[in-house]
């Protein structure tokens, strides 16, 4: 027989998750229908808001109080919130006075977690930097699953390659998030290149017992090589665009994620460019506040006209 404080344990984990009835919790926790209402009481005693809905789907649910009560997270839900609060210290929130609450906040789920979940998160941290959130996007978000990043990080620091349907055996070096998507800075053995290989694609992971001597990296900044690999690389359309502006003038007036620069003389400039949309590229086009020309591909040709004749007619006097 459990003891009661295990018990109400386990009923304050399940209440958390949705509506149960009183038949419900006393079959999970293998007690009557009495002990279940005597352990809803203290609970209620305890501070936690337990209500009660009467009708045919009703049952006890976890509601509002005045005041925070404590939580109960599984190990999954553990690791999810000390990776994104960690994530919020680390890179910039933009919002006034929460960097100390942050910490506060991080410092606490680190000191009641479990060693082997401890292990998870720091090996997550130290092989994760952060892309700075330096423009919107509008391209779709592209979820990770946490063990699909758990598993990774591990491999980075076991130094122990991985198996990717995407790109076959590869050596991991570094987690990149940027945008709220992740990618994974690798060496690709079937390639013999480095590459910026985005996580979103790993429909199957598979840590492998081979171990690997470090490389020399691509770059001393790994979120400057990810950034350019996906302006050049990373999107399902790719563009090339002459501006008729100096190479210095139109790098200072873009960051790396919007593409790569190259002088062409003194007055001009090649910029590649991408984006998953066309419409994406446009927008990005007329951003840039300078006169360009559109070399590649043809459908971006055809797009940027049609625009330029949606906004000729939409300037027109009747």
């Amino acid at each position: 027989m459990t003891s009661t404080t295990t018990r109400l344990l386990r009923m304050l984990s399940l209440l958390q998750d949705r509506v149960h009835t009183g038949a419900e919790l006393a079959d999970r926790l293998e007690v009557s229908g009495r002990t279940v209402r005597q352990d809803i009481a203290r609970l209620r005693e305890l501070g936690y808001p337990v209500h009660a809905e009467r009708g045919a789907v009703g049952g006890y649910r976890l509601g509002q109080g005045k005041n925070m009560p404590p939580l109960l997270l599984d190990d999954e839900e553990a690791v999810a919130v000390a990776v994104a609060v960690a994530a919020a210290e680390d890179g910039s929130t933009g919002i006034a006075d929460i960097d100390r609450s942050v910490a506060r906040a991080l410092a606490k789920m680190e000191r009641i977690l479990p060693k082997r979940l401890q292990h998870k998160v720091t090996a997550l941290r130290k092989a994760t930097d952060i892309g700075p959130a330096v423009t919107d996007s509008r391209e779709p978000d592209a979820p990770v699953p946490a063990e699909t990043l758990t598993i990774t990080a591990a491999a980075i620091r076991a130094r122990r390659t991985l198996r990717v349907p995407s790109a076959g055996e590869i050596e991991p070096y570094r987690l990149i998030n940027w945008q709220r998507r992740w990618y994974l800075v690798a060496y690709a053995f079937d390639t013999g290149s480095w590459r910026a290989l985005p996580v979103a694609g790993f429909r199957e992971i598979e840590t492998t017992g081979r171990h690997f001597a470090e490389r020399t990296l691509p770059d001393a900044d790994l979120v400057a090589f990810v950034l350019r690999e996906i302006a050049t690389a990373g999107w399902k359309v790719h563009a090339r665009i002459t501006v008729l502006a100096p190479a210095d003038v139109v790098i200072a007036r873009i960051n790396p994620t919007v593409g790569v620069v190259e002088p062409i003389d003194d007055r001009s400039c090649a910029l590649f460019t991408g984006a998953d949309t066309m419409e994406t590229i446009a927008i990005y086009l007329s951003m840039l506040m300078m006169d360009f020309r559109v070399d590649d591909p043809p459908e971006l040709v055809a797009h940027v006209r049609t625009l330029a004749r949606r906004y000729t007619q939409a300037t027109q006097n009747e």
